[in-house]
């Protein structure tokens, strides 16, 4: 089933989110602004703001919302970088506290004003995390750190539950989608994520829509896995603005169920596929079909 679409033409029925409202929704803004904070879901325009601030989760964007890269499917703020804010990881482990999360996600923009790439922070935050609510798992959804093995290991020593890093796209659109990074780049961190720390699960995403082939969507998971990831995301991009890249076809879920399906057979540990799914929906239960 293809899909042609123009700019002006209405999502499918399938891509239809629910409206950010509600009790819940309207709590973690007000924490948010509160404690300081950022969030994925708002800075990246995400579709399931409504449904994830409903069910008490949220993504953490720590180290500013404004980034040194210029992606073309990406909403987030770009150009000069914030201060680094030191308190930033005790006010996210705040938050985590306060939603009674046992599971978190936390992302950053890219710092490439900075050597380790903001992998203190990462660091820094998971651990504030712990202490404040031990029990809670820690995914980080890293930017590439340039390939930094040493910012990798800062990381790693934090020992969080997940390691995810989205390879984005296929290695053909590279240069028109992820200015400023490269597909080997990015597969170099998330082996060496496992040579080093091998009980700690890899996960990664892409994005569907954009022009690729389904043999192409195909090498990429199969690169993946031979990179030991077990966790893998595909969902449907959606442009944020006329400014950023077209949609150039919108995949219908079933063909997003026949990729996990073939991704299953792939080896991965668990694949979540659907026209909605972004790298930290329905994060932990992700995680724990994942045996994390």
């Amino acid at each position: 089933m293809l899909v042609t679409i123009t700019r002006n033409q209405p999502r499918p029925q399938w891509l239809r989110a629910p409206a950010p409202v509600g009790e819940n929704y309207r709590g973690i803004k007000a924490l948010v602004e509160r404690l300081r904070l950022h969030t994925v879901c708002e800075s990246a325009a995400c579709p399931n703001v409504g449904e994830c601030w409903n069910h008490r989760t949220a993504t953490f964007m720590i180290l500013g919302n404004v980034c040194t890269r210029r992606c073309g499917f990406c909403a987030v703020q770009k150009g000069g970088p914030l201060p680094v804010d030191y308190d930033e990881p005790r006010r996210v482990a705040e938050a985590v506290a306060t939603l009674g999360l046992r599971y978190a996600v936390i992302t950053s923009v890219n710092r490439d004003d900075r050597k380790d790439g903001g992998a203190e922070l990462f660091a820094l935050t998971i651990r504030a995390i712990r202490e404040r609510v031990p029990d809670c798992r820690v995914e980080v959804l890293i930017p590439d750190f340039q390939g930094s093995h040493a910012a990798m290991d800062i990381v790693l020593e934090a020992a969080p539950d997940v390691m995810n890093h989205n390879i984005e796209t296929v290695p053909r659109l590279y240069r028109q989608v992820r200015l400023g990074a490269r597909y080997e780049r990015s597969l170099d961190i998330l082996a060496y994520s496992h040579r080093v720390r091998p009980e700690i699960p890899t996960k990664s995403g892409v994005m569907l829509g954009l022009g690729e082939t389904r043999d192409e969507v195909l090498a990429v998971m199969r690169d993946l896995r031979a990179h030991n990831v077990s966790i893998l995301t595909l969902g449907q991009y959606l442009s944020p603005s006329p400014k950023h890249l077209p949609v150039i076809r919108y995949i219908p879920p079933e063909e997003f169920a026949e990729y996990r399906r073939e991704g299953l057979e792939m080896g991965f540990a668990q694949v979540v596929a659907g026209p909605l799914v972004r790298s930290s929906y329905h994060a932990a239960e992700a995680a724990s079909e994942a045996g994390v």
